[in-house]
């Protein structure tokens, strides 16, 4: 499939190769994940100022999932109690955290007019699957339990990620109908990562090597599952999951230069066939990881607001 990046994204993407930026496959993940914390400060737009931002500690049976709240200064409320997303940020399960997510975060709570909370799980190689999805998992069922202390009204409680939080994102869904886990009222999947065998056409094609390169994509899958026969486990790859039907509604972003862009408009295009409500955004002009440089890229803006609108439409 012929990609043209837009203007905008084709310029960020020059300033990265001016730059000299290094290909993670070629660092520690400490030191990937040093880069990666240092280069948002060149991407994230300003952090808009929110009622409350707080740190939580979410008891799990490791111990504690540090999370984030955020509080916009006019959620909705209904009897006192708002709606919430949980976000699980993106990363390769390698890189990634709290602060990696913060403003996007933000503008959803504004945007959405909701209470969002960033789950900040544990990271591979230390940590390899299934431990960001116990961590998911763990965080979402805690917050839905605690949910009137937290301002949150149950019924209302959405998830979202990006990247390999969208590919949490989605598992989580799976894991909530089936019984683990809360009823969800949404899923927001931001050019999620739905199955490892990563054998679509886009996990091939020269134009979608932008940023996520095919090779450190595979470096990623390689610090996070323990060997080959995780692919076919639809924990790791959602889209291995023989009946999709029942899943809350689902908006799905995918991008026109992203390695993952086929995988992730095949899951949508099986969520809709299996009868569920699903809305599509496609980005023919960005690359992947670009939802969160709403500093250089105004389309991250402009995702960021629709992403907004429809999680107002959840109600």
């Amino acid at each position: 499939m012929p990609v043209v990046l837009d203007p905008d994204a084709a310029a960020v993407y020059r300033a990265f190769q001016d730059a000299g930026r290094p290909a993670y496959e070629t660092l520690t993940a400490l030191e990937a994940r040093a880069y990666y914390s240092q280069a948002r400060f060149a991407t994230n737009p300003e952090p808009p100022e929110l009622a409350r931002v707080a740190e939580l500690a979410i008891p799990a049976p490791h111990g504690t999932i540090p999370a984030r709240i955020y509080v916009p200064r006019e959620p909705r409320r209904h009897d006192g109690l708002s709606p919430a997303l949980v976000f699980f940020h993106g990363g390769g399960w390698v890189i990634g955290d709290l602060d990696s997510h913060d403003v996007v975060c933000r503008q959803l709570a504004i945007e959405g007019a909701l209470i969002v909370i960033s789950v900040d799980y544990r990271l591979a190689p230390e940590h390899k699957f299934p431990a960001a999805i116990e961590d998911a998992i763990a965080a979402t069922t805690w917050v839905a339990a605690n949910a009137r202390e937290l301002g949150i009204d149950a019924s209302r409680l959405s998830i979202g990620g990006d990247s390999a939080g969208g590919n949490l994102a989605a598992v989580v869904a799976l894991a909530a109908r089936d019984g683990d886990g809360p009823a969800l009222a949404g899923q927001v999947l931001i050019y999620p990562a739905t199955d490892f065998a990563m054998t679509h056409g886009s996990h091939s094609e020269p134009e979608t090597s932008v940023l996520l390169t095919h090779s450190v994509i595979r470096w990623f899958r390689d610090h996070y599952l323990n060997g080959a026969a995780d692919i076919h486990d639809w924990r790791a790859s959602p889209a291995r999951a023989q009946n999709l039907a029942g899943l809350p509604p689902a908006y799905v972003l995918t991008a026109g230069a992203d390695p993952l862009r086929d995988e992730g408009g095949e899951y949508a295009g099986r969520l809709n066939q299996a009868g569920v409500p699903v809305t599509t955004k496609h980005y023919p002009g960005q690359f992947h990881g670009f939802f969160t440089m709403g500093k250089l890229l105004r389309e991250a803006n402009v995702a960021v607001r629709e992403i907004g609108a429809w999680l107002k439409g959840l109600g």
